[in-house]
């Protein structure tokens, strides 16, 4: 029994989760029935990734063309932070010549592309940015609720990210989940007689800022992990370890929900517990890297903070690996 509890405890921080009623159940306190799937951040990873594999496709569709990424700022986030977000967001497909000092954010998300070689590759833009300080809906909200604030951004051509504060409890943080990225449904108005109203899927993304609940689980590097090794903590290159680990989740997010919006994309393994385009590679953000180490990264000779892509506006940031299909391996910028 203690080695079936150990064994179970370390997938809970290596995976993403896809919890359905018809698919897989592990404890009825996380159990959901919309269609989403969890991401714990990669610290004390090994990745369970069979690379003679490739991510399959089940015939799914994929985010194409011009995405808007609209941002609900739940909670009270500092302008600094906001800053911090919205320029990754803008990196990922930035084509400034002077934000393209390589290694690059727009260069990693270029191994994306390798996915979508029968379809039009998805070009993500920063959408609306819809502010919510006073906390709504309470400063504990269900994954229902998070699906509540989802649906006030757009829902065609659109990925909607819930980002919360770091004082916002959210169902399965940090015992499960650092973020999650699925699909809901939604009903469009029509306003010709006698039509009904179309029934549709938008995607979204939720991620919470770790910083006082739970850093070792969701924001490692940049803080010691909960288990394991207790190693010096790497230095958080825009100086907010909180938001910096919201990052390196977020593009994880990004990435899964470009190439597996609606559970029926890109994946590998039991649909009830994918591995996605970055979760199949977790805790990987360098060469070398291993169980509680990041792998060889960049370092600021100022700040000493590590990194290993460059963004606008001069940022600096650390994003995870991705697996390559066109090789079956995962590739990292350094």
């Amino acid at each position: 029994m203690s080695s079936i509890k150990f064994f179970s405890q370390l997938f809970l921080f290596v995976s993403i989760f896809h919890f359905s009623l018809a698919t897989r159940r592990l404890t009825k306190s996380f159990l959901d029935t919309s269609n989403q799937l969890h991401y714990h951040n990669g610290a004390l990873t090994k990745s369970f990734l069979d690379t003679s594999n490739q991510l399959h496709y089940h015939n799914g569709a994929l985010l194409t063309g011009d995405i808007s990424v609209n941002i609900i700022w739940y909670g009270n986030f500092k302008p600094s932070q906001k800053a911090i977000i919205t320029d990754f967001i803008t990196s990922i497909s930035s084509t400034s010549s002077k934000s393209h000092i390589q290694p690059s954010v727009a260069t990693w998300w270029k191994t994306t592309d390798k996915y979508f070689s029968k379809t039009k590759k998805p070009v993500l833009r920063l959408g609306k940015q819809i502010p919510d300080p006073d906390c709504s809906l309470g400063k504990s909200l269900t994954n229902k609720q998070l699906i509540q604030l989802a649906s006030k951004g757009e829902k065609t051509n659109a990925v909607n990210v819930v980002l919360t504060a770091s004082d916002v409890a959210v169902e399965g943080f940090c015992s499960s989940k650092c973020g999650t990225h699925g699909s809901a449904s939604s009903t469009s108005s029509n306003i010709v007689k006698g039509k009904k109203s179309k029934n549709y899927k938008f995607a979204y993304i939720w991620v919470g800022n770790s910083e006082t609940q739970c850093p070792g689980q969701c924001a490692w590097p940049f803080h010691q992990p909960a288990y394991g090794p207790q190693d010096t903590p790497l230095i958080a290159p825009n100086n907010d370890v909180g938001v910096d680990g919201m990052v390196i989740n977020l593009a994880s997010l990004i990435a899964g929900t470009a190439t597996n919006p609606f559970g029926n994309g890109y994946y590998q393994g039991d649909a009830g517990a994918p591995l996605e385009a970055a979760s199949a590679c977790p805790g990987v953000y360098g060469k070398g890297a291993y169980p509680g180490y990041a792998g060889d990264l960049l370092v600021d000779p100022t700040t000493g903070a590590s990194y290993n892509a460059h963004g606008t506006s001069g940022r600096k940031y650390l994003v995870p690996a991705l697996f390559d299909p066109s090789t079956s391996s995962c590739s990292t910028l350094v």
